[in-house]
């Protein structure tokens, strides 16, 4: 992959720079901008057109989940990592809700960083599944026993619903998704190959009306599909 082009919003000139001598250090990425806020985020976005923005979550004035939900709607094109000092509180998994790609902490290692960048560039979302553990917790607190999808405002419980066009494997395709499983594991987990689960991941989104692996977390979660232990 070359010339991916990534913008940094954080009201923290320092953690900008230092992001910024971190990926201009790699010969495939190149920082296009900088921006301390998330209007002037979304307006270079227009902009810029970058290939994916390094979005802050607090920041003065229109937050990172406002600014994420405003690029997702208008440059579709782009991808959202959120970035945020606290392990993965409610304003990080509204930036998720509102459309990122992927949730990072800031203190980062710088490898992952730009492994990252590079995976939400490709088109693919990054989840972990320490993440989705917590996603998961956070699910059980504030949904009541036993609410559904129709409860949770998520239509694909029913029987017409989205998920009963998935087949059965793509129906284990999209569990292991929300379990954050990456391709490969999801491959030796069921014993196919990895462009097979590219292609059932591919079917599991354009089924469901989804974006990427992220939103398949979080519908997982919010139409009960996956539930507490």
């Amino acid at each position: 992959m070359t010339g991916i082009s990534v913008l940094l919003v954080d009201d923290q000139s320092l953690l900008r720079m230092g992001f910024r001598l971190v990926l201009e250090a790699e010969d495939d990425i190149t920082v296009v901008g900088e921006a301390s806020d998330g209007a002037a985020g979304v307006s270079m976005t227009h902009s810029l057109r970058p290939d994916v923005v390094l979005m802050d979550v607090r920041m003065p004035g229109v937050n990172g989940i406002e600014a994420t939900a405003s690029i997702v709607a208008e440059q579709p094109d782009t991808k959202v990592i959120i970035l945020t000092t606290f392990d993965l509180d409610e304003y990080a998994f509204a930036g998720l809700r509102a459309g990122a790609s992927g949730f990072l902490l800031k203190d980062t290692e710088p490898a992952e960083l730009v492994g990252a960048i590079r995976t939400v560039a490709s088109g693919d979302a990054v989840v972990s599944p320490r993440i989705t553990r917590r996603m998961l917790e956070m699910f059980a607190t504030q949904m009541p026993e036993g609410a559904s999808g129709e409860a949770s405002g998520v239509a694909g419980q029913g029987a017409d619903g989205p998920l009963s066009d998935l087949t059965h494997r793509e129906h284990e395709v999209l569990l292991a998704i929300a379990e954050g499983l990456s391709n490969g594991e999801i491959a030796e987990r069921l014993f196919v190959s990895e462009a097979t689960v590219k292609t059932h991941v591919g079917k599991v989104l354009a089924k469901l009306g989804l974006r990427d692996r992220v939103q398949a977390v979080v519908y997982a979660y919010e139409t009960g599909l996956i539930r507490p232990a």
